[in-house]
C-alpha cells in the first residue's frame, strides 16, 4: 500500500461534512501527502477543473444538497460524465464511487465501462484501502497502454488492449472497452466491430452495444445503427448515452423535431448535465421552439456558473430569445457576460463575434439602428474570413433574419445570406440547421434550402464528367466551385475524385497542388455541426485525453 498510495493528492466529494472527516483521515493514515475536500458537485468540478488529483472519492447522491433555483443536484455520475466528456480527468487518476444500496445498480453498471471503482456503504477503512489499491494496480498494470495514449500512439494502444482482450489478460474487459474506443476513434469500424460483437457474446453489456451502434454509423449503415439504438433503448431505457447517439445521428439527417425529443429525454434522465441542456437549447432554438430553447438554455446558465465547461453560445442564443420577448433587462445581462467573457481573452476572435451579434440586438432595443446596421455589415464582411465558421455563419444569419422581421432595413442581406448558405450548406442535416436559423424571416430560409439544392447539383453535374471517363474535368469544375464558394463539400469531393481516379488523370500533380492551395485558404476547421455544438463524434463513448501528438482533438467548448 505504501507504495501504491505514498505521495497522493486525493479530492472528496460529499456533501456530509461527518463523512468527509472520516475519509479524509482514513486517506491520510493510507500516505495520502494532500486531501482536499468538497460539499458540492459545482465547487467539485472547479477545482477538478483547475488542478489534477491521483484519487477521487466521490458521493453517488447528492440529495441532501438545496438544488439551486429549482435544477436538481448533479449526481456523482453526471460529474464524471461531464468531466469525462470535456477531456478533464487524466486517465492517471483513479475515480470512486461511493454509493448506497438504492444507487447500487447503476453505479455497479458504470463500474463495467468508464469508472474505477464503487464502494458501497457502509464500509471499513480497509475495503477503502483495497478499493484504492485495486484500482491503482489497474493503472499500474495497464500503464503501457496509458502511456502510449497520452502520446497520441492510438494504434499501439488498440492493438495491446485487443492482445489484452483475445488473451484474457488481466483487466481485459476493461481493455476490450478501451480498445474499442481507439479502433473507433481512428476509423477502423470493422475491427471495433469485432472486438464489440466478442464482448457482448461474453456478455451483452451496453456500452458494448451502444459501441456496434456507433461503429455502424461510422461506417454509414445508418439504418442498421438505428435500429441497434432503438433496440438498445428499449432494453435499456435509461442509458442516457445511447439518446446522445440517436439524437446526432437524427441532427445529421436533418430531423431536428425528432432530435429534440430525445434530447430531452436524455437531460430528464440527466437533468444536472450541463453538456445535455447546453445541447438541448441550442437544438430547440434553431428547430424554432423558442419556449423550450429559453427554458433550457436558462438551466445551462444555471448549471454552468463559472465552469468551463459552459459553452458561451448559449449565452448569444439565449439573448436573442430575450430580444424576442423584448426583455432589455435580460438582454443587458447577456451583453454583460459575454463583456466579462472577452475581457479574459480579449484576442478571441469568436468572442469578438459573439459580442457583436449580441451588441447588434442591444442597439436594436435601443433604437440606434445606425450602429446596428455598421455591426452587421462588420461581421458581414467576415463570411469568407479562414477563421469564420459554422457557428458565426448560424449566428449571422439568425441575426439577419431576426432584425430584418423587425423591420430593420438591410440592403445588403439577400447577398449576406447567398454568401453563407454557399459556403456552409452541404448535408441535409446543416441546411435544416441554417435554415432554423433563418426562420423569422421565411424567404431566407428558403434562400438556404435552394442554396443547398444548388450545392448538390454542382457537385453532380461536376461527377457527370467521371461518368464520361473524364476524372480531370470533374476535379477542375469541383475546384472551380470551391474557389468561388469555399464550400468544404467542393474540396471534400474533390479529394475522393483524386484518389478514386488516380491512375487515370492525365495532371494528378496540379490538382493536387490546387487541393493543397484551397486547404490552406479554407484552414482547419471542426465538423460544421461541432461548431454549433450538435456534433459529438465521441458521444456515448469514453473520452480519450491524450498528448500533442493525438489526432482530430474536440473542439473546446469555451474561447
Amino acid at each position: 500500500m505504501a507504495a501504491l498510495l505514498a505521495d497522493c493528492t486525493a479530492l472528496i466529494i460529499d456533501p456530509n461534512p461527518t463523512s468527509r472527516s472520516v475519509l479524509s483521515a482514513q486517506l491520510r493514515d493510507a500516505g495520502m501527502v494532500m486531501v482536499m475536500q468538497s460539499g458540492r458537485v459545482v465547487d467539485a468540478r472547479r477545482q477538478l477543473e483547475t488542478r489534477e488529483f491521483d484519487v477521487v472519492l466521490c458521493e453517488m447522491d447528492f440529495h441532501g444538497n438545496a438544488p439551486s433555483a429549482g435544477v436538481r443536484t448533479q449526481t456523482g455520475q453526471e460529474l464524471l460524465d461531464e468531466l469525462r466528456a470535456a477531456n478533464l480527468l487524466p486517465w492517471a487518476t483513479v475515480f470512486i464511487m461511493v454509493t448506497g444500496e438504492r444507487s447500487y445498480a447503476k453505479v455497479a453498471e458504470a463500474a463495467e465501462s468508464a469508472l474505477d471503482s464503487y464502494l458501497l456503504k457502509p464500509f471499513t477503512t480497509q475495503a477503502l484501502h483495497d478499493r484504492m489499491m485495486q484500482a491503482r494496480q489497474r493503472k499500474k498494470v495497464l500503464k503501457d497502454i496509458y502511456v502510449a495514449i497520452e502520446d497520441g500512439q492510438f494504434e499501439t494502444a488498440a492493438r495491446l488492449c485487443t492482445e489484452r482482450f483475445r488473451h484474457r489478460d488481466t483487466y481485459w474487459l476493461y481493455a476490450a472497452r478501451l480498445g474499442a474506443e481507439l479502433l473507433l476513434r481512428l476509423e477502423m469500424h470493422t475491427a471495433a466491430r469485432e472486438l464489440l460483437d466478442a464482448v457482448v457474446a461474453h456478455q451483452a453489456l451496453p456500452w458494448a452495444r451502444l459501441g456496434i451502434a456507433r461503429a455502424q454509423l461510422g461506417a454509414q449503415q445508418t439504418t442498421p445503427a438505428l435500429r441497434s439504438l432503438e433496440s438498445l433503448i428499449a432494453d435499456e431505457p435509461s442509458f442516457a448515452d445511447a439518446y446522445d447517439v440517436m439524437g446526432r445521428t437524427q441532427v445529421a439527417q436533418g430531423h431536428l423535431q425528432e432530435a429534440m425529443v430525445t434530447y430531452q429525454k436524455a437531460c430528464d434522465l440527466t437533468p444536472g448535465s450541463l453538456r445535455r441542456q447546453q445541447k438541448l437549447g441550442m437544438l430547440a432554438f434553431y428547430a424554432g421552439d423558442q419556449v423550450a430553447a429559453a427554458k433550457a438554455l436558462d438551466k445551462a446558465q444555471i448549471l454552468g456558473q463559472g465552469s468551463k465547461l459552459f459553452d458561451f453560445q448559449s449565452v448569444v442564443l439565449l439573448a436573442i430569445v430575450r430580444f424576442r420577448q423584448r426583455d432589455s433587462k435580460g438582454l443587458g445581462r447577456c451583453s454583460v457576460d459575454l463583456a466579462r467573457a472577452l475581457e479574459k481573452a480579449p484576442q478571441s476572435k469568436r468572442l469578438q463575434r459573439m459580442s457583436g451579434i449580441v451588441g447588434a440586438f442591444d442597439l436594436m432595443l435601443r433604437h440606434q439602428v445606425g450602429q446596428v446596421v455598421e455591426t452587421l455589415k462588420r461581421l458581414a464582411s467576415e463570411v469568407r474570413a479562414k477563421d469564420f465558421d459554422m457557428e458565426a455563419a448560424c449566428n449571422l444569419l439568425t441575426a439577419i433574419a431576426q432584425l430584418t422581421a423587425a423591420e430593420l432595413n438591410l440592403p445588403d442581406a439577400e447577398t449576406w445570406v447567398q454568401a453563407i448558405g454557399q459556403r456552409f450548406t452541404g448535408t441535409k442535416g446543416v441546411s435544416e440547421l441554417m435554415a432554423g436559423a433563418a426562420s423569422a424571416h421565411a424567404p431566407y430560409g428558403e434562400l438556404i434550402k435552394q442554396c443547398h439544392a444548388q450545392v448538390a447539383e454542382s457537385v453532380e453535374r461536376s461527377m457527370m464528367h467521371c461518368v464520361s471517363g473524364r476524372p480531370d474535368a470533374a476535379l477542375d469544375a469541383l475546384l472551380g466551385h470551391a474557389r468561388s464558394t469555399l464550400n468544404q463539400k467542393f474540396v471534400d469531393t474533390a479529394r475522393g475524385v483524386l484518389k478514386r481516379y488516380a491512375d487515370k488523370l492525365e495532371d494528378a500533380p496540379r490538382h493536387l497542388a490546387a487541393l493543397e492551395e484551397l486547404a490552406r485558404l479554407l484552414g482547419a476547421r471542426p465538423a460544421p455541426m461541432a461548431s454549433v455544438g450538435m456534433e459529438d463524434a465521441d458521444a456515448g463513448g469514453l473520452r480519450i485525453r491524450a498528448g500533442a501528438a493525438a489526432p482530430a482533438a474536440e473542439p473546446k467548448l469555451v474561447a
